[in-house]
């Protein structure tokens, strides 16, 4: 099956979309990448999106406008992954949308909000959209993050050691391939380092990490930061910029006195290769398998290697699997999964009561999407 993954993360600064052949061999997924193309979100639909998360309000106008805007821009990307990476011809798209709201209460997700109409895609393309994909798992008592850890269970199983899988998005998050995986959000990756760049400078991230490396870290914020209670709390867990965002890190500032803009950046940097080691240590890890925008941080990389000391850390193209389109791809297998009729989550991982199959299904337009039947699920996942 000729399946399209579409993500954007909680740096929402563009949507990836990602294809691949998937099939399955016996208890073995098989997925054979085909390429991924990455468009920006628009400036303005983009300024919608930053205006209306948290600590903003919003209206329910605004959120009917981003529901379809993003929808529309899901949309595009998708039309032109179907005829740039498929031919002209996908069996399935899998949208993950846009996450405005991660509704946390203490160590209870309560609901979580993707926005990005699927009908938009279906329309565009003709193919059925498989979408929402979140809230099946927090319905059923799950933190409905982080979804790729069934990918990231069923590719490294078998590796020796304790494998732990690395995202670093917006939100970093791990996946603890033992022999009960456990996979949670660590803090903050890019989310604080964006926002203070945004803030500081207009530019939308540090690239290359300049700004981090020209500054010194902030040796009391620091220490104010390290003390944040969900860093204690056991997994699963789940967070996002409805705690980390900049009216969080000015709480954390007051009372110092004013921060060199290279410092702060710095400082937030130190911040997420720290939180991210010793959450791996924690769990025993063995060796870090790394994606996400944030290895594309030099900085961020080195203080994460000096963190973890003599744990080895490598990007997941080292081991086949394209890093930039890792989470894109992801969701394209969890589509698989859902219209084979086959749970998409580790309940270890997410914390929910029973594995579930997951999101909502929008019909295509060029008729019924026929499936195999009596198919089991699968036990590891090969590249090829």
């Amino acid at each position: 099956m000729r399946v399209i993954g579409l993500m954007s993360g909680t740096s929402y600064d563009a949507i990836d979309a990602a294809a691949a052949e998937l099939r399955l061999d016996g208890d073995r997924l098989v997925l054979s990448p085909l390429g991924m193309l990455s468009r920006p979100y628009d400036d303005g639909l983009r300024a919608a999106i930053a205006g209306s998360l948290p600590p903003a309000s919003t209206s329910m106008e605004d959120v009917c406008r981003l529901d379809t805007g993003i929808g529309q821009a899901f949309a595009e990307v998708a039309r032109q992954a179907v005829e740039q990476l498929c031919g002209g011809q996908a069996d399935l798209i899998v949208s993950h949308g846009q996450t405005l709201f991660h509704w946390v209460e203490g160590s209870t997700v309560r609901g979580t909000l993707q926005l990005g109409q699927p009908a938009w895609i279906a329309e565009a393309t003709g193919a059925t959209v498989v979408s929402d994909l979140r809230a099946r798992d927090v319905a059923a008592g799950g933190q409905g993050a982080p979804l790729v850890s069934i990918i990231d269970v069923l590719w490294l199983r078998g590796r020796s050691g304790v494998p732990v899988a690395l995202n670093l998005g917006g939100i970093a998050n791990i996946t603890v391939a033992r022999d009960e995986p456990v996979a949670f959000d660590t803090g903050p990756a890019n989310a604080l380092i964006d926002a203070v760049v945004a803030e500081l400078t207009g530019r939308a991230f540090d690239a290359d990490g300049v700004m981090a490396a020209r500054g010194q870290v902030h040796a009391a914020l620091f220490e104010r930061l390290l003390a944040e209670p969900y860093y204690g709390r056991p997994a699963p867990k789940s967070t996002g910029k409805e705690l980390f965002n900049l009216a969080y890190l000015a709480r954390f500032m007051e009372g110092l006195p004013e921060i060199p803009a290279e410092d702060l950046v710095a400082t937030v940097t130190a911040l997420t290769a720290r939180t991210v080691a010793d959450a791996v240590r924690r769990y025993g890890g063995t060796e870090v398998i790394a994606a996400g925008g944030g290895i594309r941080n030099p900085v961020l990389m080195r203080q994460l290697a000096a963190e973890l000391g003599s744990l080895p850390l490598r990007s997941t193209d080292e081991l086949g699997l394209p890093s930039a389109a890792k989470e894109a791809l992801a969701f394209a297998v969890l589509g698989f999964l859902t219209v084979h009729g086959l749970a998409g989550t580790v309940p270890s991982c997410t914390g929910a009561r029973h594995a579930r199959v997951l999101g909502s299904i929008t019909p295509g337009v060029r008729g019924p999407l026929v499936l195999p039947r009596d198919v089991g699920s699968p036990v590891s996942l090969s590249i090829e």
